[in-house]
């Protein structure tokens, strides 16, 4: 996935103002099937996924018996008994061995398959205000037999289904990393260009643009989307990082449960929040130190940003960190620590961008 095509910026704003198209192509493809595979993966990941329904999935974590985050991730119910998991890039190898490994397996041996698919597979995603009006003409049938909507517009936030471009059948979900609406088609990875250049024909004429990796992460980050190895990791639980209505917990048991229930109960010794400068200032970004606003230069410092970046729809620089509890209310000023140089912000409510209805 390149950087940047036309560049950052303009490829940001093509997103919020029309539709962007990026290749999500590196992104993991786990899938999980058989009798026991629901009851397996409830013990593995924290959201419920006996609420599933055939066609519809939900965001998830797996977290360690500690509590830390192994990875965020998507899962589908895309048939009976059969569960299609969208997992970081980064993160393939240690989840699926994470998933082997783990002891609902052991356990309950042959009640589930488990196989890493990600190297079959190719993805595009398709985000921005107008892609409703075009997203028909690049997949205007239906797989036969399949369930759910007949076209793609159709669709509800988190569902997927089954549709044909010419020859190819391809799986499209409705769910998004952007603040905008959109739509991720994944294909056999041999058909992926194929797939590029039908859907970039029929958008271009709604201002469609391809769009990379920097403005994917500028889009997100104004969406307050976290990013694996930035907000979450192994030593930050969901209930740190602000994702704890992900976290079924009237699951009796599930990997780090015992540690999130407490902190749910307790709380914890840090929190993730956004901010915003509030002054001519450079653009924060990520390992840059903070300090309270209330006397930022005799105190050492109480956190550290996650994600920082000038955004290009507010025009102000903008950011994720984690602080202590007392800072995480809407109104705490903070000052950030930026080459040696101290710029006042403040901590503001999520997310930082949201399209209004």
């Amino acid at each position: 996935m390149p950087v940047q095509y036309s560049g950052i910026v303009d490829e940001h704003l093509a997103v919020r103002r029309g539709a962007g198209l990026f290749d999500i192509s590196h992104m993991g493809q786990i899938r999980v099937n058989g009798p026991g595979a629901q009851a397996c993966l409830n013990r593995m990941l924290t959201n419920d996924t006996a609420k599933l329904e055939v066609g519809k999935g939900q965001y998830t974590l797996m977290c360690r018996e500690t509590g830390g985050v192994v990875d965020d991730l998507y899962v589908f119910l895309i048939g009976p008994e059969d569960y299609l998991l969208i997992v970081n890039a980064s993160r393939i190898e240690a989840d699926f061995d994470w998933m082997r490994q783990h002891p609902a397996l052991s356990a309950n041996p042959g009640s589930m398959q488990l196989r890493n698919e990600s190297s079959d597979w190719g993805a595009v995603a398709i985000q921005g205000p107008r892609v409703l009006e075009f997203i028909d003409r690049c997949f205007p049938e239906k797989t036969p037999g399949a369930t759910g909507p007949e076209r793609p517009s159709l669709m509800r936030k988190n569902q997927i289904g089954r549709f044909r471009a010419d020859t190819t059948e391809v799986w499209i979900s409705r769910t998004g990393y952007t603040g905008e609406d959109g739509f991720e088609v994944l294909s056999p990875a041999a058909e992926t260009m194929a797939i590029w250049e039908r859907v970039s024909g029929v958008g271009h004429a709604f201002g469609l643009q391809p769009a990379g990796l920097g403005a994917r992460d500028t889009l997100r980050l104004e969406a307050c989307y976290p990013l694996y190895g930035h907000e979450l990791d192994e030593q930050t639980t969901p209930i740190e990082a602000g994702l704890g209505r992900f976290v079924a917990l009237h699951k009796p048991d599930f990997t780090g449960r015992e540690v999130l229930a407490r902190q749910s109960a307790e709380g914890t010794s840090k929190g993730c929040v956004a901010f915003r400068m509030t002054g001519k200032a450079p653009p924060p970004r990520a390992h840059y130190p903070i300090h309270s606003g209330r006397s930022p230069e005799v105190a050492p410092p109480i956190g550290i940003v996650t994600s920082g970046t000038a955004s290009p729809t507010l025009n102000v620089g903008i950011g994720m960190a984690y602080v202590p509890p007392d800072h995480c209310q809407p109104g705490c000023l903070l000052a950030i620590d930026i080459r040696g140089r101290l710029y006042p912000a403040e901590v503001v409510a999520k997310p930082l961008y949201g399209r209004k209805p």
